[in-house]
């Protein structure tokens, strides 16, 4: 063992790692300088009661790498035992982290520590969504390969997990850039092709003139503007490639049933699909009678009717009036702006095999995102106007019979049937005959994947003169992307200068082809990484199916709520695919969603520009902030952080001012994780959390003192008085663990488990001598409050496991004392305070109905805040109350009754 006090010639290695590990601040310089690191007692074996800067950097780098062993590789899969699957989304290596990551990044580290302590087989994966525009552009920039760029950010990143605590499963990390990772991408979407999901065609596009692709509407602003270029986006008719996601739309809908309530995003994603009532039938096209080889699909508000049509609607701007089509022609003969127009386009029903006129509406638009739409006059008075007024011919289709029942006719086999059973036996057979009938709503498009980029997964099709369109062979992939000259273009006119990759031979017919060279939308990248974590390597398929099936669904995922309805959407899509095609079990993929809110930051800016402002621009006045400069009065919002708001803080220099795990405590106890985190160094809570953590050290230190005197531990030796000090810390302790297992299991309040844990620190700290040295309740309560702490805190928690173990004759033998805390098994609530005489069963009721019972201490039975807040954790309250605006809540003690009002 080393000396207590280290010189700086002493501690050569320990003194190194630590200012490695934290930069030193002035105000511990002079400190430095004397020679005045104190050493630790995992280091020296003597416990020093001073818990200052010093030692908590000690501390830190002492535990730092120890604390990541103890979350090491699940080498093997015990199949038995029951696991936990804790996902945070993947980041974009953009070279950086900020505060956002180490946010969520520190929420799944906490909750994959906690659940390994209960007994689960966890994996807490990391991995990299690493195409994509920003690195294509960047490389431009730099004259540098996307390749190259995004690897060293990634090693960056990498490296910044490590220096700030955060752990991961290392061995199951994924790269989408990778060509064993994109292999699989494209195997996927060769499936998706086989069974009728992909398909090409002509479709007007928001075209970013800039970073020349194609982008989502989401990818533009309310202003017409690129989000990443800020270019006014303009609207282009290009060849694209879509996902039919509208397939399994319904199904999607439908299970969102199933799932549990996810912060307000289920409902999100039900409004995103929208109400899945009507559905698509496809139509062939004539021009004069004759065929011409293109189709169309057109939606059907009521497909039971579908018999009864007189037109298929198509708007103005429709492909077929400005594309590349064979039909622009003959369409545009017959258009006039502002009328229905017919025209001599027909279109074959492929289910009915009925022929119907095209018409050119009037409408600029029609309902939610619909082009094209079937007009079934019998049932939307909109559609029989048109067909009168142009003269179109149509039959009724649906008649009421004497009970009210409708019933369907005119409509061949399905006539007799009541517009249920032909809603159901139509939309069923247009499936199986592969025209249509996949229920889906008018506001729901296709997913458009194709983009006009280099840094991308290249779509795995070949272009044949004789065979047209042909998938890539399993046997052939990955397709992968080409070494290219020189890195000074943009967009797919870097893959077509590499001519002996563009060119091939077609699969089918060994003749002269070409390649795809669009490459798809990071999305799909990111649509499936879940399944690729639970079996990385495996290089004969995506995934091994009882792999798969073991690990899914996701136990808990943890992002951003800004990816809460695209990114969850297609998600969802391929997790249904999936299994549609028996590669999963489960459908859903994720089982409870955990979305975070932002950390936000004060931004400074100018009215007359909309500059924003640095710190040192401003003059901080009695009348508020202005312009240092000119004297202009400034606007103060709070804002996402971002380096051109100048509102960031950079997470490597709040470790090293704070340290880890106070730099943990803090994003964890400033809000629920829903919430936005506003940051503001006067107010917030680094100082509240920093006194915990010595206080904590505080209680050790009491203890390690305490039991160093001669005498031996027996509760025997206690008053009365003595014995109902240590029957409170009993009911602290268990409802401690109570409370803190509901918040870490259930609701993810981590700010009320660290309220409730400060509560017992504080009864602890408070304990007489007498009770802390022969107490078995004190021992058990802080151990017990040391093991809580350890998911949050590892280092310190582990330091204060290593004083307490290191004391003799202990009352409590259910731990492992030999062990550090990370191993050890996460406490339970003593059987006897569940039937403790002092809970109190309180009714519940909601809006003065009965909904069940709760128990709560009786200690906080007559406090309505305390009630209030136990039944809200309760599973009760997250069945009935999570989510429902509460207006009043009345407590009667002396019935035992609380009673919630609540909006219907």
């Amino acid at each position: 063992m080393g000396p207590a006090v280290l010189g700086l010639g002493q501690c050569t290695s320990g003194l190194r790692g630590c200012l490695n590990a934290w930069a030193v601040p002035k105000n511990c310089q002079r400190a430095v300088s004397l020679g005045a690191i104190r050493a630790i007692y995992s280091e020296t074996g003597k416990w020093k009661s001073e818990y200052g800067l010093a030692t908590r950097r000690r501390v830190e780098e002492w535990w730092r790498l120890r604390v990541k062993e103890r979350f090491t590789a699940v080498c093997e899969v015990d199949k038995s035992k029951p696991k936990f699957y804790v996902l945070s989304m993947f980041p974009y290596p953009s070279g950086k982290l900020h505060m956002g990551h180490v946010r969520v990044y520190t929420i799944s580290d906490t909750v994959a520590r906690f659940q390994k302590m209960r007994g689960m087989q966890v994996i807490n994966p990391m991995g990299w969504d690493a195409f994509g525009l920003p690195a294509e552009n960047a490389a431009i920039e730099r004259g540098l390969r996307p390749d190259s760029w995004t690897q060293s950010n990634i090693q960056h990143m990498r490296e910044q997990l490590g220096r700030i605590g955060l752990c991961f499963n290392w061995d199951r990390e994924i790269t989408t850039c990778s060509e064993d990772y994109y292999k699989w991408t494209q195997y996927l979407f060769v499936k998706m092709y086989e069974s009728g999901l992909v398909y090409q065609k002509e479709a007007m596009v928001n075209w970013d003139p800039v970073d020349h692709t194609v982008l989502a509407n989401e990818q533009v602003d309310e202003d017409g503007c690129s989000w990443r270029s800020g270019a006014k986006v303009e609207q282009k008719y290009l060849k694209q490639w879509f996902l039919k996601t509208t397939v399994y739309a319904k199904a999607m809908r439908d299970a969102l049933a199933e799932l549990p309530e996810w912060y307000g995003v289920k409902s999100m994603q039900a409004n995103w699909i929208g109400d899945c009532s009507g559905c698509y039938f496809d139509f062939m096209l004539k021009v004069n009678g004759m065929e011409t080889g293109e189709t169309i699909s057109a939606y059907a508000f009521n497909p039971e009717a579908v018999y009864g049509a007189s037109h298929v609607s198509i708007l103005p701007n429709h492909r077929l009036l400005h594309g590349s089509s064979s039909l622009k022609e003959a369409l545009q003969e017959d258009f006039k702006v502002g009328r229905d127009c017919i025209t001599r386009v027909s279109a074959v029903n492929l289910f009915t095999k009925q022929e119907v006129p095209v018409v050119i509406s009037a409408k600029s638009e029609f309902e939610g995102y619909l082009d094209t739409k079937i007009g079934i006059p019998s049932t939307r008075l909109e559609d029989a106007e048109i067909a009168d007024t142009l003269g179109l011919p149509y039959v009724s289709v649906t008649h009421t019979i004497g009970d009210g029942t409708e019933k369907i006719t005119n409509s061949g086999k399905f006539t007799g049937l009541t517009r249920q059973e032909a809603f159901l036996a139509i939309t069923q057979q247009a499936k199986h005959e592969g025209v249509g009938g996949h229920l889906t709503s008018d506001k729901l498009r296709d997913w458009l994947i194709s983009r006009q980029r280099y840094w991308g997964t290249p779509i795995p099709i070949i272009h044949c003169p004789s065979c047209g369109t042909v998938p890539v062979p399993a046997d052939d992939l990955p397709v992968v992307l080409p070494t290219v000259a020189s890195f000074t273009g943009k967009g797919t006119s870097l893959l077509a200068s590499v001519s002996e990759w563009i060119n091939c031979k077609c699969p089918r017919c060994m003749g002269a082809a070409t390649r795809e060279t669009d490459t798809m939308d990071t999305f799909v990248d990111s649509a499936w990484y879940y399944f690729r974590y639970t079996d990385p390597h495996n290089s004969e398929r995506p995934f091994d199916k009882s792999l798969v099936d073991f690990w899914m669904p996701v136990d808990l995922y943890i992002g951003g709520k800004e990816h809460a309805v695209m990114h969850l959407y297609y998600a969802r899509f391929f997790s249904h695919f999936c299994n549609s095609q028996d590669m999963v079990k489960h459908r859903e993929p994720f089982h409870k969603l955990l979305v975070q809110g932002l950390i936000k930051g004060q931004t400074y800016k100018l009215a007359s520009s909309g500059r924003y402002l640095k710190r040192q621009e401003i003059d901080v006045g009695d009348s508020g902030p202005t312009h240092a400069q000119t004297g202009e009065k400034i606007q103060v919002t709070w804002e996402k952080m971002s380096k051109s708001k100048h509102n960031g803080v950079d997470p490597e220099e709040m470790v090293e001012q704070y340290g880890i795990d106070t730099t943990r405590l803090y994003l964890l106890f400033a809000a629920p994780p829903e919430q936005d985190i506003l940051w503001d160094m006067k107010t917030d809570a680094i100082p509240g959390v920093r006194r915990w953590q010595s206080r904590m050290w505080a209680v050790m230190s009491k203890f390690i003192e305490a039991r160093k005197s001669l005498t031996v531990p027996s509760p025997l030796l206690l008053s009365k008085k003595e014995k109902a000090e240590a029957q409170n810390i009993w009911d602290m302790r268990n409802i401690a663990v109570l409370e803190v297992t509901s918040h870490f299991s259930e609701d993810y309040l981590f700010n009320a488990a660290i309220s409730r844990l400060m509560s017992l620190s504080n009864v602890l700290l408070q304990s007489s001598s007498r009770v802390i040295v022969h107490s078995s309740e004190f021992e058990d309560a802080l151990a017990s409050l040391c093991i809580m702490i350890s998911p949050m805190v590892p280092h310190v928690a582990s330091e204060l496991w290593k004083g307490m173990a290191h004391v003799q004759q202990k009352l409590c033998t259910q731990y492992k004392w030999d062990e550090d805390v990370l191993r050890q098994a996460w406490p339970n609530v003593d059987p006897e305070y569940l039937r403790h005489p002092d809970m109190v069963e309180v009714s519940v009721l909601i809006n003065n109905k009965t909904c069940g019972r709760v128990s709560v201490p009786h200690h906080v039975s007559r406090d309505s805040d305390r009630v209030h807040e136990l039944v809200l954790q309760s599973d009760l309250g997250m069945t009935h109350l999570r989510g429902r605006t509460i207006q009043k809540v009345f407590l009667s003690p002396r019935t035992a009754l609380i009673n919630f009002l609540v909006e219907e």
